[in-house]
């Protein structure tokens, strides 16, 4: 991610409730190429980013091509019903087939669906950033 879009997420993660530093990395992991990542749709999120791009996911039953999309509790994303047979799909799910999903989503791989069940909390984000040293020097 780019110096401003970073930016961008820090300003919106301090305008809300609670912890600046928490807000920050929910926002991040609530992006819609991270979650098909995490859902294991894509080998890296570079990949997830151009499935993204390519138009072959929809978002709630309409189509989403943008991988900033803030996904929210509930929200259905799923493989558009003509990709689904592509061998790329094939592919993907032979390698991240062992990859453990978060608590926060529901994965069905066999169809190539899921379902954010609840946004994360920071302790079910397991990156390994110290937070607190990003919000350090942004909030200068």
């Amino acid at each position: 991610m780019l110096e401003k879009p970073f930016r961008n997420y820090y300003a919106k993660a301090s305008k809300m409730n609670g912890m600046v530093g928490t807000n920050l990395m929910i926002l991040l992991e609530c992006r819609l190429d991270n979650v098909l990542f995490r859902m294991g749709l894509g080998r890296t999120r570079k990949e997830t980013r151009q499935i993204v791009d390519h138009k072959h996911i929809l978002v709630n039953g309409k189509p989403v091509n943008i991988p900033s999309y803030q996904v929210k509790a509930g929200d259905v994303i799923e493989v558009r019903e003509k990709y689904k047979s592509a061998q790329r799909y094939k592919d993907i799910l032979e390698v991240t087939g062992g990859r453990l999903t978060p608590s926060w989503l529901e994965v069905d791989q066999e169809n190539l669906r899921g379902t954010v069940k609840e946004l994360p909390t920071r302790d079910e984000i397991d990156v390994p950033v110290n937070e607190m040293l990003i919000v350090e020097l942004y909030s200068k």
